[in-house]
């Protein structure tokens, strides 16, 4: 990033003005709410001048930056003593975590705001008598559009797996759900598109490049049906899965009818990949990436309050069920791939910036 030119200084004066404007009347566009100073910054910025977004979070990665590598050269004053020293030292690498990942989340809405999709606010049955709780726009077709062709065959596996064949009946049926039962699909959703965006990226890169591996097409129908490994976020009833009865050739991925963009589907691809490498690509890089998961859900459906009962049994006493129409449960999921889509790419970009992954 140029530093101190005449464009850097011009920036930097919208941003200082788009700061000074008032903020305590609007809206705000996403359910998590923002606590450091920065993030606060970023989301008024966000609501009144978007497109100076991507400049003001440049700025705030090359401060980021800039105090990090400043913090290394720094040496203890010889009045100090060392474990004093080393305990600031932490409290300042937690607050720059905490200011990256507030940096992270507004890029992310951003990128909803971009595609001028609404997300979905914090989910709460007291608004409607009868305690449904999906009372947002239908943005099916917005949420696919943020998607390749590819990935979105899967994605679309992937909310029949979750949700049941949806054909059997109307859209707008209502069905009981308890809402932590919800965030632990939200959350595994995220993590799908997360992992889903991760291997398309290879997935095209290595289609446009001409490398897709000898012998993919031959080989395809021997490889078993791989699942994402376990991990805290997923439910058990949303793995990422190729199911055993996918009948290749009706989708012309074997030999016979199709073009090559049929023989190369991601799906069949995903399924090429040998066990090391999906748990690599099903593996949340950074801290804070697993961080933004775990608020955004909380921020969603509430933050549960385990109990342990004397016969040794885990339950919520604040849990509770709420009604949601298929086509809510269908937004939720499609929200949650994208989040998850959407959040790789933050990583990445941020990444690109700043010093915070370990190699």
């Amino acid at each position: 990033m140029a530093r101190g030119g005449p464009e850097s200084s011009r920036t930097r004066s919208c941003i200082a003005k788009a700061s000074g404007s008032s903020g305590h009347d609007l809206v705000p566009v996403a359910p998590h709410q923002l606590e450091s100073p920065v993030g606060q910054l970023l989301e008024q910025i966000l609501q009144t001048h978007p497109h100076l977004l991507p400049a003001a979070i440049d700025q705030q990665l090359e401060n980021l930056q800039n105090e990090k590598d400043a913090q290394k050269e720094e040496r203890p004053p010889s009045s100090m003593d060392l474990s004093l020293y080393k305990r600031i030292a932490q409290v300042k690498e937690k607050d720059r975590q905490k200011i990256l990942e507030e940096i992270m989340y507004c890029w992310i809405v951003h990128k909803f705001v971009d595609k001028e999709i609404l997300m979905i606010p914090k989910i709460s049955s007291t608004s409607d008598p009868s305690g449904r709780v999906d009372f947002w726009p239908n943005q099916e077709m917005k949420l696919e559009s943020v998607h390749s062709a590819e990935a979105l065959e899967m994605i679309q596996n992937h909310v029949a797996l979750v949700l049941g064949d949806r054909v059997v009946g109307p859209l707008q049926s209502v069905v009981q759900i308890s809402k932590i039962k919800l965030g632990k699909l939200y959350a595994a959703s995220i993590m799908y598109g997360y992992f889903l965006k991760r291997v398309d990226e290879r997935f095209q890169l290595e289609r446009s490049m001409n490398t897709l591996p000898e012998g993919f097409k031959e080989q395809q129908s021997s490889f078993a049906d791989p699942s994402v490994p376990q991990s805290p976020f997923w439910d058990p009833d949303s793995l990422i899965r190729i199911q055993p009865d996918y009948d290749m050739e009706d989708e012309g991925l074997m030999g016979g009818g199709g073009g090559d963009d049929k023989m190369y589907r991601l799906r069949s691809y995903v399924m090429y990949l040998d066990a090391e490498t999906l748990q690599r690509y099903a593996t949340i890089r950074s801290k804070e990436a697993i961080s933004l998961i775990e608020k955004q859900t909380q921020a969603l459906f509430g933050r549960p309050d385990i109990k342990v009962s004397e016969d040794g049994s885990l339950g919520a006493s604040n849990d509770e069920v709420v009604n949601v129409t298929f086509s809510g449960l269908t937004m939720l999921v499609l929200e949650a791939v994208a989040f998850g889509s959407f959040l790789w790419d933050a990583e990445n970009y941020v990444e690109s910036r700043y010093q915070f992954l370990k190699s």
